[in-house]
């Protein structure tokens, strides 16, 4: 027993290397002095929630920033004085199929877990009811499917939802989890230039998409931030097109919007590149648009932006939008603004799509991407260029960089690889 609760461990502490256990226990505590009092429950995800036979479990991401807990059935329960981590009964029979869990009668409980008071989830419910034996608020997040079978008890008192008062915190990344998305960051961009150099015609788009994933893999990276998407020809124009299943053709751009989430963190590129190496003169002149929108948003980034927003000095897209619409013209004459035909960016972080609005103004350790497009479906052309950043105190510091942007630099990259 002492050997596996070892090996446990050390499993525990490779899956969230970088995160130490104590910084979870950092942002414990500082979410119990936003609680005014109240009561903050939060569930784990189980094994039929998050994951199956096909994905594997993965942990909800809110109780993961918490907890660094990464098996299923787990329970959360803080008050302004306390904290206690409930954990599921072992079951033998499951563990048959997904291994040995850890529970709260081992003595390494707590050295594992990072918590003091490790607890049977049949406990729950009674050491909950000691808390509201007076009025108080109950926080939880009802929007996590796990949480479904304890909505009875929780309604007994009223109920605030939860999750502003962890996205507040999980905006600001440490520096740790700066590190997590940095490391997340470069294996996907090896990942890239190993499709970059797979890259020509005849080749299918999954060929391409599979030339990533082995990349990350291969680096122990755990799963795909997101669906990859890789879009040749008239694809490259559909946003989120990820059936990649078209042949690519000598004189097309292919759109690869691919990224890799190792240890829970994210990140999240774009390229678009010539299939056959080299651009044409009407793509390299869309091209060369949507980076300097890029760029001028990029130069632009730093405490007291935003993201999104039109007409607002302030917004990262506007100013975007603005060079793309003062730059080039479509076949008819027209400005190519209309062709920029979603948001320029999102926080990235435990989820590719982290939870924070991009209308909020952006602080210093905001992880955030920059990701201008031109689409147009009459001529099949499509480009996107995508990097993750991080806010600083003064501007932004592109956390992909490594992965060239200029059309020049591409072209003799792909010339070099062939």
């Amino acid at each position: 027993m002492r050997r596996f609760i070892l090996f446990l461990l050390s499993a525990v502490l490779c899956l969230g290397a970088g995160i130490p256990l104590e910084e979870f226990g950092t942002r414990r505590q500082a979410l119990r002095k936003s609680l005014d009092g109240g009561v903050f429950v939060i569930v784990g995800a189980s094994e039929s929630d998050h994951g199956d036979g096909r994905s594997g479990f993965f942990q909800d991401g809110n109780f993961y920033y918490l907890t660094g807990w990464t098996q299923p059935g787990a329970l959360l329960l803080m008050d302004g004085e306390s904290e206690i981590l409930f954990l599921p009964k072992a079951n033998p029979i499951r563990e048959r199929y997904t291994g040995k869990k850890l529970t709260a009668e081992s003595a390494e409980a707590a050295t594992v877990t990072g918590f003091q008071r490790v607890m049977d989830i049949e406990q729950f419910e009674p050491q909950l009811f000691r808390r509201l034996e007076t009025p108080r608020k109950i926080y939880t997040d009802f929007t996590n499917p796990a949480s479904g079978k304890y909505q009875g008890v929780l309604a007994l008192r009223k109920t605030e939802d939860a999750r502003p008062l962890v996205y507040a915190l999980r905006a600001k990344k440490s520096a740790n989890e700066i590190a997590m998305i940095q490391r997340t960051t470069d294996i996907s961009v090896d990942a890239h230039k190993a499709a970059w150099r797979k890259t020509r015609a005849g080749l299918y788009e999954y060929q391409l998409s599979a030339a990533m994933t082995d990349v990350y893999f291969e680096n122990g990276c755990e799963r795909n931030a997101y669906a990859p998407i890789v879009g040749s020809g008239g694809n490259a124009t559909i946003l989120h097109y990820n059936k990649n299943g078209r042949k690519m053709d000598s004189g097309e751009l292919v759109l690869m919007d691919v990224g890799a989430e190792c240890s829970y963190y994210a990140t999240d590129i774009t390229r678009t590149i010539p299939v056959n190496g080299r651009f044409t003169p009407r793509q390299r002149e869309i091209y060369e648009i949507v980076l300097g929108a890029q760029q001028a948003a990029i130069d632009a980034a730093k405490p007291g932006m935003i993201i999104r927003g039109t007409g607002d000095a302030k917004s990262l897209h506007q100013i975007a939008f603005d060079y793309i619409n003062t730059h080039g013209k479509d076949l008819k004459g027209e400005p190519l603004g209309k062709y920029f035909t979603h948001g320029l960016g999102h926080h990235v972080g435990l989820d590719v799509h982290d939870p924070w609005m991009p209308d909020k103004e952006l602080a210093e350790g905001h992880v955030i991407t920059i990701e201008p497009g031109i689409y147009i479906p009459e001529e099949g052309i499509g480009v996107r260029i995508e990097d993750t950043l991080l806010i600083t105190a003064t501007g932004a510091k592109v956390l992909s960089g490594a992965l060239p942007r200029d059309p020049e630099a591409i072209q003799k990259f792909l010339a070099a690889g062939k």
